[in-house]
């Protein structure tokens, strides 16, 4: 099994910044692809950002510049963000692609509003 764990969510004001994390544990050999995904009140879940386990980073277009993705061991992903807009609000979910399969966290909400 595997376990995927967020934590970092919260409200802030527009134009305040917010970091994110996210674990991985349990039994598996190697993690391929971490990622961030969000899903605003009656919208689809979105890719905001994935890093490989070679530091390739892909953003969506409306987070560019303002989110930055990384990891700091093979387990663990964070997702920096400044500049936050109301239109950031949604639950953000963490994905974690290994050799056992893609695995989810129960997500953690950020709110962005005055």
């Amino acid at each position: 099994q595997v376990q995927v764990g967020e934590s970092g969510g919260g409200l802030v004001q527009p134009g305040g910044s917010l970091r994110l994390s996210c674990a991985a544990s349990g039994t598996f050999f190697d993690i391929y692809v971490m990622g961030w995904y969000r899903q605003a009140p009656g919208k689809q879940r979105e890719l905001v950002a994935t890093i490989t386990n070679e530091g390739s980073r892909n953003y969506a277009d409306a987070v560019k510049g303002r989110f930055t993705i990384s990891r700091d061991n093979a387990k663990t992903v964070y997702l920096q963000m400044i500049t936050l807009r109301p239109e950031d609000t949604a639950v953000y979910y963490c994905n974690v692609i290994t050799d056992r399969g893609s695995y989810w966290g129960q997500g953690t909400q950020v709110t962005v509003s005055s």
